[in-house]
């Protein structure tokens, strides 16, 4: 009977893949056929725990946002479990799986029969409710007519489908308007997904002003030793020029959807990654180059999974003043620095300050001045040098990427658009969340924001 039941649930993910016109037929392979009920069940498991438990949505709205990534996604079975804090997903009794929502690092899947996320714990910030932002949560320079403006712009937004969630203005260091979607608040923390990959370049700069690294560092993980890998400098892998051969695809069997979908450590499956070309000469993104930089944060802060957590939450999100945030580990305990960071907009507007202002913040320099300008450098690749340390650049290239925004903008960018837009020529910090399936216009609601 599971065999049968397993065929039909086969061709009704191949009829879906064929709907949605996935390149060369399926996408995938026929061969890989199960790993694709995995990544619909796991993914499903792993988002739904991390929407319920950590930004506190519904399940009619997950639903939702799991079927914008394949309908196949709504014929996942999700069962809450609330007192437990997790969510069970099988697909017509297939390819189930538990994912488990941790207080100090969120949720993960129970992929293994140890638990190293489990009696983690994450300090109590002291709330600075009285405080002027971004030191605390009390606004007093709100300007009324860029509120105006903002609201219309995500009213119109959403008008459009395009499932705007936050919007969020900062200038000359004082927050002076911001927009939420019903559901959404001030304290909501939202799915940064690849903009994670900025704030873990950040986490290494921390260690590099400690100096416990240095930019020029080769011989980065033992399993490297022996192999032409042994070269690959730390920068390189920052700049995603290391050369290493990652399939990025987001398809079934592919080197990404294993990563973060159906493996215990999303660093494991980097680290095997193939030298195909010599570092340095060609910029190639890819997810697993910043797990790769989460398990060496991991392998320099010795101590284990508590002493990461510790690091990160003293070393730069207490600093920041930041309430409302959760920074995701993968099974084996390393931050799936990636794409799993969520954060309130608030929070993520003081990521951005913190880099707009030359890594000082609340008189802290907890980055160096010299460190944030070299992130936000161009790259010295063959073919794409608009892109830092994990950071994205308007400037660099040929043209600009965003020819409506100031040469020197550059961003922390996530799928479904996720924005955090920094624009030290106006010093500005503009922040966007939400979930679109289609194209989002940023740089023109951007410079809408700017002109007023």
């Amino acid at each position: 009977m599971k065999f049968v039941t397993f065929i039909l649930v086969a061709l009704l993910v191949v009829f879906t893949f064929c709907m949605a016109a996935v390149p060369v037929l399926l996408g995938f392979a026929p061969w890989h056929l199960g790993h694709a009920l995995q990544v619909s069940t796991h993914m499903s498991a792993k988002l739904a725990c991390s929407a319920r438990y950590i930004s506190g949505y519904s399940p009619e709205r997950i639903v939702e946002d799991l079927a914008s990534y394949s309908p196949v996604n709504r014929q996942v079975n999700l069962q809450y479990r609330e007192a437990e804090r997790t969510v069970q997903a099988d697909l017509f009794g297939l390819a189930g799986v538990t994912a488990k929502y941790y207080p100090a690092t969120g949720c993960a899947l129970q992929l293994l029969d140890a638990e190293p996320l489990a009696g983690l714990t994450a300090p109590v910030l002291p709330a600075q409710a009285e405080l002027d932002w971004p030191a605390g949560e009390r606004l007093s320079s709100v300007q009324p007519q860029l509120q105006q403006q903002l609201d219309q712009m995500l009213a119109q937004d959403n008008q459009q489908g395009l499932e705007t969630r936050a919007l969020l203005v900062v200038k000359n260091g004082q927050l002076l308007a911001e927009s939420y979607a019903d559901g959404v608040t001030a304290q909501t923390p939202l799915l940064g997904w690849s903009m994670a990959k900025s704030v873990t370049a950040m986490l290494l700069g921390r260690l590099i002003q400690q100096g416990q690294l240095q930019l020029d560092d080769q011989a980065l993980f033992a399993a490297w030793a022996q192999d032409q890998r042994f070269g690959i400098r730390l920068q390189q892998l920052l700049q995603m020029s290391s050369g290493l051969g990652f399939d990025e695809t987001y398809a079934p069997g592919s080197d990404a959807t294993h990563m973060l979908f159906t493996a215990a450590s999303a660093a494991d499956v980097a680290l095997q990654s193939p030298l195909l070309l010599p570092p340095g000469q060609q910029f190639s993104y890819s997810s697993g180059t910043t797990n790769l930089l989460s398990r060496l944060l991991s392998d320099r802060i010795p101590g284990g999974p508590q002493a990461t957590v510790d690091f990160a939450n003293q070393q730069l999100f207490a600093p920041l003043g930041m309430q409302h945030f959760l920074f995701e580990m993968d099974p084996s305990g390393d931050f799936v620095g990636s794409s799993y960071l969520y954060a309130s907009a608030r929070d993520w507007a003081r990521l951005g300050l913190l880099m707009l202002q030359q890594g000082q913040f609340n008189g802290q320099q907890l980055l160096d001045a010299k460190w944030v300008q070299q992130a936000t450098a161009p790259n010295s690749s063959d073919n794409e040098k608009a892109y830092g340390f994990q950071f994205w650049l308007n400037s660099g290239d040929a043209a600009l990427r965003w020819p409506e925004l100031p040469a020197d903008a550059y961003a922390m960018m996530g799928n479904r658009h996720q924005t955090v837009m920094m624009i030290p020529s106006q010093n500005t910090v503009l922040v966007r969340l939400g979930w679109s399936k289609t194209d989002y216009p940023m740089a023109s609601n951007f410079h809408l924001l700017l002109s007023h």
